[in-house]
């Protein structure tokens, strides 16, 4: 049928095993969901991170088809830093674009890679990556004065989910999801709509800020903490958001409930320059007299064969002849270094001697096609359960500090994945092998409309 509308709850960050184990039966609205529909892993993409993952997603291709391996990719073979993934980084169609073209109408909330705005056949207010809501942060752009009349001063996020005042983190969480969540009702009751979705970063949010107060077996693990319960009191508070949304829509929607990665508990972080100077690999030409970024500190490029970003997974690069400007490895030794670093990354180990089990992916062995500029190889060290920390000066491989504040938590590969027909409820089925790359052509299938021969993933039937 071509009359249904679709509706997309994005949850950035909400992990398999709270939705569908832990706290299953504490959230009602969502089990309702999942006992009419169908539910499973949602396999993300490499690297499970935020961008590119929804854009993955809504486009139906991997981060090599987008050219786009993280929230900073290299624009060119120089060392002059990374350029911030905005809207402008991705050159493929996503989901709103076809529907637009098609003639459907769309609403857009929140949707990471949005900004800045472009136009669609309906309305979009962009994401988390907007500077302020000083900048032109909607489509069209008279929508501001509507969001203002709604909900008042509206939250892109929170001002630092990595501070230490937990109290104004809590407060601002909720603050921003309640302005975002009534924002998309509104405009469900009161817009024409084809298609319409949202992402709320508050759990995405919740994960790295109050991790070590529930889980015992965080390095940090606080016992007794007052805020013990404010991931699980969060969820239950999201679950009431979904059920309030869905008084807004008929039984002719189709509803899915999706998060882009999970997350788990992370151990401590990984000096990955700090390394590669052990190795051999880097070479500095001034000790700086504290940690700084990578990208601050005076490099000895004539002498350096690999260098690598920080971040909850990492990102190698090599200084190659004739493609860096003073690239010191010669192409024909070019795969000879890079499996001999994988090996050596392979072998990492804790602050005990212990193997960790990173894996370490080469761009090649995993994306179909790559466009931009990939790094040389994508680092997963202790698979996620370690943070990549790019800093320099610390003078130790281990740290149990992040260099980019206080983070309780690390990615973990698999999402949530949920839909319910309304129309056609079915008992509930678990589904298994589903890829973020499969939600775009669902999308469209669903909506009568043809599914693009090049999107990589598959729609669910």
């Amino acid at each position: 049928m071509t009359d249904r509308k679709v509706l997309i709850i994005g949850l950035d960050c909400a992990t398999p095993q709270f939705v569908f184990d832990r706290w299953a039966d504490q959230l009602p609205a969502i089990a309702s969901l999942m006992n009419k529909g169908s539910h499973g892993l949602l396999r993300s993409c490499v690297p499970p991170i935020t961008v590119p993952a929804w854009s993955c997603m809504m486009s139906g291709k991997s981060p090599g088809t987008l050219g786009c391996y993280g929230f900073r990719n290299r624009s060119d073979y120089s060392y002059q830093g990374m350029s911030f993934a905005t809207s402008r980084a991705i050159k493929e169609d996503r989901v709103w674009d076809i529907l637009s073209r098609a003639g459907k109408k769309v609403i857009l909330v929140g949707v990471p890679q949005t900004y800045p705005p472009t136009p669609v056949n309906g309305l979009m207010v962009t994401c988390f990556l907007t500077p302020d809501t000083s900048c032109q942060y909607t489509h069209p752009r008279e929508l501001a004065a509507e969001i203002k009349a709604c909900v008042g001063d509206y939250m892109l996020d929170v001002d630092d989910f990595r501070s230490d005042n937990k109290e104004l983190v809590l407060a601002q969480i909720y603050e921003m999801t309640e302005k975002r969540f009534g924002l998309f009702k509104h405009f469900l009751q009161t817009k024409p709509w084809d298609f319409a979705m949202m992402v709320e970063m508050g759990i995405d949010r919740m994960h790295h800020g109050f991790w070590k107060y529930m889980d015992s077996g965080h390095p940090h693990y606080e016992q007794g903490s007052k805020f013990k319960d404010a991931i699980f009191e969060y969820y239950k508070y999201i679950d009431g958001k979904i059920a309030d949304l869905l008084t807004a829509v008929d039984e002719n929607t189709v509803v899915f409930i999706v998060s882009d990665h999970g997350a788990r508990t992370m151990k401590g972080g990984f000096c990955i320059n700090e390394w590669l100077m052990r190795e051999g690999y880097l070479t500095i030409a001034e000790k700086p007299e504290k940690p700084m970024p990578i990208g601050k500190v005076k490099i000895d490029w004539q002498k350096t064969m690999a260098w690598g970003e920080g971040g909850y997974y990492s990102r190698l690069f090599l200084n190659v002849k004739g493609r860096e400007p003073q690239g010191c490895i010669d192409p024909g030794d070019y795969e000879r270094v890079r499996a001999e670093l994988i090996k050596k990354l392979e072998a990492t180990r804790d602050e005990n001697g212990r193997l960790i089990g990173t894996r370490v992916f080469r761009p090649q062995d995993i994306y179909s096609e790559i466009n931009g500029v990939p790094p040389d190889m994508i680092v997963y060290f202790g698979n996620l359960a370690w943070r990549s920390i790019g800093s320099i000066g610390l003078g130790v491989l281990h740290t149990f500090e992040n260099d980019m504040g206080s983070d309780d938590a690390n990615h973990a590969q698999d999402g949530i994945f949920i839909m319910c027909d309304r129309q056609q409820a079915c008992p509930s089925v678990k589904r298994e092998g589903l890829n973020i790359t499969d939600i775009a052509p669902t999308v469209l299938n669903l909506l009568g409309l043809p599914v693009p021969a090049d999107m990589e993933g598959k729609a669910i039937q």
